[in-house]
């Protein structure tokens, strides 16, 4: 039953309503151009909404706390409204995922289509629809190298969320030693210093925590780039070791990129010890003019994780991209409760087809931000240590922490929202992850807005 307007009030309440629909009608109804002069500013018209509490919700996420009116009222593309009525430019595409921003007409409509069409929101995985089988074919082409030589076959599409996915992956690996090597000793994973491979005990283990609930299952940490560390470890535990875990882009270590050089390095290490080489592309993967990175500086993995920006927010999906000789699980080991999610992944199809319509504006406003951030750490070297990242995953490592917190705070004051690395010793980054809605005039903006900043 489609919800009418009586009900819809009654849920949020007609005065909630109404000023989204105003912040809506204004974002539709404003160019780019105008949009830009008015970021962070409160905007005529929207009325502030009497924002619920948060108390309920856990402190980690912004609750336990009276709402404050900070917090999204409505968005479009690159631009959103709070329940105060104040316009900020999104300048991390939401939690990382939003690739083409909020609400973009091209997938409204595809979804649209796609229930017309018969195509349902979720099924049981074992009788999957057309769709995710069509996600699976693509994304299994697109993991190869251009080449035409193989190290990945198969798709395990049937997840939400990364977590899912990483999780998903670790227990093939865990299975894939035990049946072969199982004799040498508790497996090792080889992961790098601030990896982030998701939420749930078991990837959080790899990541240091839980340690004292978990048993039989070793982590070594090797600092990323660091190539004689990474084959000291190699050589020392050989056969011990099940897998390497790597981000190609460290967004949960202030942006930092892995080189490709340590990447195929990792891959030989091991190739040569029959180690499962797993490239966590969550963040990278969709930022891309191929849609996955690996491929194209000539890591073959043997596992990819990709999630996020798979369906640009929409619908939580996730995908495991692996090696034919990992399909050793028993069905439901690495499933959720949710089937094939027919629909997301039409929606991941039609983000395919758009991301490869924009490569080389991808490339070109990727260069364009880094060149922006390199800029500015140059002119202003006595505080920003250097950029980091790649392309549109980028980070602006400030020399002290109070300096990036300052700037962070300052920026979303501005209507600038960007994220901040801080909370761990030796963390002092903002990070962006511009949508790919970002051309020329958004990037310039950003930076001009940067700089601003810095100079007062």
């Amino acid at each position: 039953m489609l919800l009418t307007s009586g009900l819809i009030s009654r849920l949020l309440s007609e005065r909630k309503l109404a000023a989204m629909q105003a912040g809506r009608e204004f974002l539709e109804t404003h160019s780019t151009d105008e949009l830009l002069k008015l970021v962070g500013q409160r905007i005529k018209g929207i009325s502030a909404t009497d924002p619920e509490d948060k108390l309920v919700l856990p402190s980690c996420y912004g609750g336990g706390q009276p709402s404050q009116g900070e917090d999204y009222l409505v968005g479009k593309g690159l631009f959103y409204i709070t329940e105060e009525g104040r316009l900020f430019l999104d300048c991390t595409s939401g939690h990382y995922q939003m690739v083409w921003g909020y609400n973009h007409p091209q997938l409204c409509r595809a979804v649209e289509e796609g229930q017309k069409a018969g195509i349902v929101w979720d099924n049981h995985s074992n009788i999957p629809q057309a769709p995710v089988k069509c996600l699976a074919n693509r994304l299994v082409a697109l993991a190869n190298a251009p080449d035409g030589s193989h190290s990945i076959d198969k798709a395990l599409i049937g997840i939400c969320t990364g977590t899912s996915a990483c999780a998903a992956a670790l227990k093939m690996q865990l299975c894939s030693y035990q049946r072969s090597r199982g004799d040498k000793g508790p497996p090792i994973m080889v992961v790098l210093d601030g990896n982030y491979h998701g939420t749930d005990m078991f990837t959080q283990y790899l990541r240091g925590m839980w340690r004292e609930y978990l048993t039989n299952l070793e982590v070594i940490s090797v600092q990323p780039n660091d190539r004689g560390q990474l084959q000291n470890v190699f050589n020392q535990y050989g056969e011990r070791i099940a897998a390497f875990w790597a981000e190609p882009v460290m967004m949960k270590r202030e942006a930092i990129l892995v080189e490709p050089d340590y990447l195929r390095l990792a891959g030989e290490c091991c190739d040569a010890v029959g180690a499962a080489l797993c490239i966590d592309e969550i963040q990278t993967g969709f930022w891309q003019p191929g849609i996955l990175y690996s491929p194209s500086i000539g890591v073959k993995p043997d596992m990819i994780v990709v999630g996020k920006g798979m369906t640009a927010g929409f619908h939580p999906l996730s995908a495991l991209l692996f090696n034919s000789k990992y399909d050793i699980l028993e069905q439901y080991d690495a499933l959720n409760t949710n089937g094939g999610a027919a629909l997301a992944s039409y929606v991941g199809l039609c983000c395919l087809d758009m991301v490869e319509s924009v490569s080389e504006q991808i490339v070109s406003v990727g260069d364009q931000i880094m060149s922006g951030l390199s800029s500015l750490a140059t002119q202003f070297n006595d505080r920003i240590q250097q950029t980091q990242g790649f392309r549109h995953l980028a980070g602006l490592k400030f020399r002290q922490v109070e300096d990036a917190l300052d700037f962070h705070r300052r920026a979303v004051e501005s209507g600038l929202w960007i994220r901040a690395h801080a909370y761990h010793q030796g963390h002092s980054t903002v990070l962006t992850k511009l949508g790919l809605l970002a051309d020329e005039k958004i990037v310039d903006y950003m930076i001009a807005g940067f700089r601003s900043l810095l100079q007062n």
